[in-house]
Order: C-alpha cells, then sequence, then structure tokens
C-alpha cells in the first residue's frame, strides 16, 4: 500500500478525488483544507489549497500518477509517494486498499 500526497486547488478536489476512486484508481482520499507557502518562478505565494492523501496499492501507483497528471491543473503538480510499513499497520485497512484499488 502507497499514500500518495498531492495539493490540489480547492475547485478541482472534490471531481478529482471522485474521478480516481470511481475509476478505482484509489479507494480512499482524504482531502484536508491547508494554506501552503511556497516560492514559484522568484515570487513568495501564499494560496488555499486541499492536500489530498490518496490511499492506493503499491502496484497501482503508476497509473494513478499518469491519470492524476491528466485532471490536475498545475503546470507542476506535487506527486509524493509515500509507503506504509505493514508492521504495526491494520492488515485489515490495507486488504481494503487492495480490493478497492
Amino acid at each position: 500500500m502507497r499514500i500518495v500526497l498531492s495539493n490540489l486547488p480547492p475547485d478541482h478536489a472534490d471531481a478529482i478525488a471522485t474521478a480516481l476512486v470511481q475509476e478505482r484508481l484509489a479507494a480512499c482520499v482524504n482531502l484536508l483544507p491547508v494554506t501552503s507557502v511556497y516560492r514559484w518562478e522568484g515570487a513568495i505565494c501564499r494560496d488555499p489549497e486541499v492536500t489530498a492523501l490518496i490511499k492506493v496499492r503499491a502496484d497501482g501507483v503508476d497509473a494513478l500518477r499518469e491519470r492524476l497528471l491528466e485532471l490536475h491543473p498545475y503546470d507542476l503538480p506535487e506527486i509524493v509517494v509515500i509507503p506504509v510499513q505493514a508492521t504495526g499497520s491494520l492488515t485489515a485497512y490495507i486488504d481494503w486498499v487492495r480490493t478497492e484499488s
């Protein structure tokens, strides 16, 4: 299992999350409102965004990334893959993610 982290514009977040789950590219997407402070093209920016925590099978990351790149409106979207440690995690949840994505 992997968690894919991506920040989305608030007006696109729900549609992107829904598409990923409907297309079985993700088992679950948590959407968290945040404020991002970052440097872009030489300027310091401060924008509202939605952090998506996307749960996916390890072997589904490539397909998820490709679709997320198609759906995401940013020129350079954040896509960071975080491995989930099976030891200590709830096995039934990891099994559910494998079944649903």
